[in-house]
């Protein structure tokens, strides 16, 4: 199987005939409604492929009836579930000659900063209008979470996919 990117996840059941709520991770709130099947599974694998019917954006989240899901009880087996594409079907990231990367490549990612002090591994990103921010665990606790703005050339410094590491301006104390 092809490698699969993780677009998003279902957050919950909405209504009672089978629609699922899911909060998308792609950079414009409805990305994933241009793709007509979409790979639910958890963990990163036992993908099970399943063909979007229709769906809406509902502010930062989509509204959603998958063919294989038809009521509630159904939708809410699918809660927690991550939302997959396969990257060959991605549109390309190289534009001008510039390698590119998509918010899930960065997931898993070792952050250190100037210093070479680890601050920890890429939980995720999100969008605040103003900026993307970088979520980096730096613990086991999900309550040391660090935030960091993901402004290239101001606080991100290097993205190194090869190595798997990030570089930062920016402090454990901030």
């Amino acid at each position: 199987m092809t490698a699969m990117i993780i677009m998003g996840h279902v957050a919950n059941a909405f209504g009672i005939h089978g629609w699922i709520r899911v909060y998308p991770y792609t950079e414009e709130s409805d990305g994933l409604l241009g793709y007509e099947s979409w790979w639910l599974g958890k963990n990163n694998n036992h993908w099970h492929e399943m063909q979007l019917i229709t769906g809406r954006a509902n502010g930062n989240l989509l509204d959603v009836k998958l063919k294989e899901c038809d009521n509630r009880e159904q939708a809410l087996q699918l809660k927690g579930m991550q939302i997959a594409i396969p990257r060959n079907t991605l549109p390309g990231l190289s534009e001008n000659g510039e390698e590119g990367y998509y918010w899930s490549d960065l997931i898993g990612t070792e952050v250190i900063n100037l210093y070479n002090e680890k601050l920890g591994t890429v939980i995720g990103l999100f969008e605040t209008g103003a900026n993307d921010v970088l979520r980096v665990q730096n613990g086991e606790s999900d309550s040391q979470e660090l935030l960091i703005p993901f402004i290239e050339q101001t606080f991100i410094k290097k993205v190194d996919l090869k190595c798997g590491r990030i570089i930062v301006d920016w402090s454990p104390d901030y």
